[in-house]
């Protein structure tokens, strides 16, 4: 991702109005499809990751990174009642990775109820028939002599009040840090997510009292049932695409604004007590409860497999780190790999992963060094990513290494030479008069490369204008059919782009800091955009074999892409027209198919069509029969992707 920077590419949707025949003739003649082609790219950006995939309903749960005494450390927290509630440092933490706490201050001669509310991640779901599950951690600095019990209420309620499901926590006052668990079950769904977690208690059981509290948490039912784990909905919208890959940390939420700034894999694993958090690179709080560990389990789950960055020693500052000083971030990164796959039995961070509950290694093949490395490429070149490269290498020989930085010519400039390199394009109304059509023309960008061994990971790209140049908010039609156009070059390239997806890939209605996005979501709605749409149907209809066909230039209005799933026997035959009208393709196969009658998928609409939170299904694919055999006929509408599926 860039961040206060600028890539010149550009995109304007063609307006061609006109008809034409294109006669295609394909072979059985071609190349394997790599089974890593299509996949995911993430980084805690738009609230994705805290407020988003990373299912706890609690914001500033446990006031990290946040100035004691300040009103923004208390950010989406209120008093209930006559409580009195600030940030302070504790005099003795819940752990030296968490040092603040929520003073909760009551009156002697209270009687009323008291308490304090969260208010969330700008809203919580109320659903019918989910259990959530809760806990906070609470002690008395200076407790009475005789200790104290009583019970709290832990509720979800209304901003005005009305209460839908609650628990009682009993508790005893301590000078020393308890934990409470709870669990309440939901009877009715709000519409609404204008909804609050409330902590209240009897004023007359806490009269004259000072609690402290931390770690407040919230999770309704997780993806895979996994403790600590993924919001379902959003994780369900992600498998539908069927991924072959996830693309983490980041993107620029790797590395920090200065090198102390980073994303650390060591300080997000382990018990959530010990993981300190950090003010992201999109200007939040990143608890890191969306730890290595986290990502990992899920990636599993999803049935993806990792492509992991290591931090190479830039920021975003524009500083990298001396030559001298590279040695910290190459153990470092060393001591990340071996999380992930080392033995468990014989490797100390292997050990943590195994106590965490994953004694095998991970899923591992894939390292990117660095992100976005062209921004600093003298030092990239020079020292850190044969620094890097060659430490990695030398310790773990199996793993394929990514490059970050930019191609000369297309020809690499690194030494030890990369055999995989990862290329970022986005579009920017500056350029509209140098590129125009870059995504339609694009189709054909990876043809015109030499088969000299070098592999490319197409790992961020998106349409970001309208036609007119204005920035989108949500995906548009014409610009997902234009990166459909460029797609078809993915598959007929597939020999030499074994990986490619589309970026950022998630967005919090109401904290955006990038757009356009994939998908869009609040609390307990999910926006599948037309640029998705597009994203599914490739993946979906990867098939593992392509084969060579008639081929169109890059100006042209329709392109296509055949592809075949050879233990199915179907054959599927993309077309892709980025005109306002239709135009008809007609393809002659090497074989007659065994059933007369295809299926196929459409998704098309008129110019300037997009998926909101006020008309999320404008555009969406449907299903249509058709006529097949040895020679099939098709009149693509305009604007259109489309996947015939042809049994052989």
């Amino acid at each position: 991702m860039v961040l206060k920077r600028v890539l010149a590419f550009a995109f304007i949707a063609s307006t061609a109005v006109y008809a034409a025949t294109f006669d295609v003739t394909f072979s059985t003649a071609g190349h394997d499809v790599p089974p890593t082609l299509y996949g995911l790219m993430f980084e805690d950006i738009n609230h994705s990751g805290d407020g988003g995939l990373y299912a706890e309903l609690i914001q500033n749960r446990a006031f990290q990174t946040v100035t004691p005494g300040t009103s923004a450390a208390l950010t989406a927290w209120a008093a209930l009642g006559s409580a009195k509630i600030s940030v302070v440092k504790s005099s003795s933490p819940v752990s030296s990775a968490l040092p603040n706490a929520l003073s909760f201050a009551v009156a002697s001669g209270t009687t009323s109820t008291v308490g304090f509310t969260n208010s969330g991640y700008f809203g919580i779901p109320v659903t019918a028939g989910w259990t959530y599950t809760g806990s906070f951690y609470y002690r008395t600095p200076s407790p009475p002599a005789t200790k104290v019990s009583g019970s709290f209420t832990a509720d979800l309620r209304s901003t005005g009040g009305t209460v839908f499901t609650s628990a009682t926590v009993p508790f005893t006052t301590s000078s020393t840090w308890q934990q409470a668990t709870f669990t309440f079950t939901a009877s009715s769904t709000q519409t609404s997510v204008e909804n609050l977690f409330a902590l209240s208690v009897g004023g007359s059981t806490v009269a004259g009292l000072t609690m402290e509290f931390t770690l407040i948490s919230l999770f309704p039912p997780t993806f895979n049932g996994r403790e600590n784990g993924f919001r379902m909905d959003l994780s369900e919208t992600l498998l539908d695409m069927k991924p072959a890959f996830f693309r983490f940390p980041g993107g620029n939420n790797l590395e920090g604004e200065t090198a102390a700034d980073r994303w650390a894999w060591e300080n997000t694993v382990g018990d959530l007590v010990d993981r300190p958090g950090r003010v992201g690179d999109w200007g939040y709080i990143n608890t890191d409860g969306l730890g290595l560990y986290e990502y990992l389990q899920w990636i599993e789950d999803m049935g993806m497999e990792p492509i992991m960055a290591v931090y190479a020693g830039y920021s975003l500052n524009g500083a990298s780190v001396a030559s001298s000083g590279m040695q910290t971030y190459i153990t470092e990164a060393i001591n990340q790999i071996n999380f992930v796959i080392g033995d468990a039995s014989t490797n100390a961070q292997a050990a943590i992963r195994a106590s965490m509950g994953h004694a095998d290694p991970f899923t591992l093949n894939y390292i990117e060094i660095g992100n976005e490395d062209f921004f600093s490429p003298t030092t990239y070149a020079d020292y850190r990513w044969a620094d890097l490269y060659n430490a990695l290498h030398a310790e773990f020989p199996q793993l394929h290494y990514i490059a970050t930085s930019a191609t000369s010519g297309n020809v690499p400039t690194l030494s030890p030479t990369p055999t995989y390199w990862d290329l970022h394009i986005y579009s920017n109304p500056i350029c509209l008069t140098i590129l125009k059509d870059f995504f339609i023309n694009g189709a054909f960008n990876f043809d015109i490369l030499s088969r000299n061994g070098l592999q490319f990971f197409q790992g961020e790209y998106a349409t970001t204008t309208e036609n007119s140049g204005a920035a989108l908010t949500y995906p548009f039609i014409d610009g997902s059919i234009a990166e459909a156009a460029y797609m078809a070059g993915f598959d007929r390239n597939s020999d030499i782009v074994f990986a490619a997806s589309y970026a950022p890939l998630l967005n919090h209605v109401s904290s955006t800091q990038w757009t356009p996005d994939l998908i869009t979501f609040s609390p307990n709605t999910v926006i599948r955009s037309t640029s998705y749409y597009v994203q599914q149907l490739y993946s979906l209809y990867k098939g593992d074999f392509y084969l060579q066909s008639t081929t169109n230039t890059a100006s042209s209005s329709v392109q296509w892409s055949v592809t075949r799933d050879t233990s199915a026997g179907q054959y599927f035959l993309k077309v892709i027209n980025t005109a306002t009208s239709a135009n008809t393709v007609v393809f002659t196969l090497p074989f007659t198919p065994s059933h007369t009658t295809g299926t196929g998928t459409i998704l098309t609409a008129p110019s300037g069509t997009q998926n909101t939170p006020t008309s999320p299904n404008a555009a969406v694919p449907s299903t249509f029969s058709f006529t097949a055999g040895k020679t099939i006929t098709y009149n693509a509408p305009g604007l259109s992707l489309s996947v015939l599926v042809v049994t052989e």
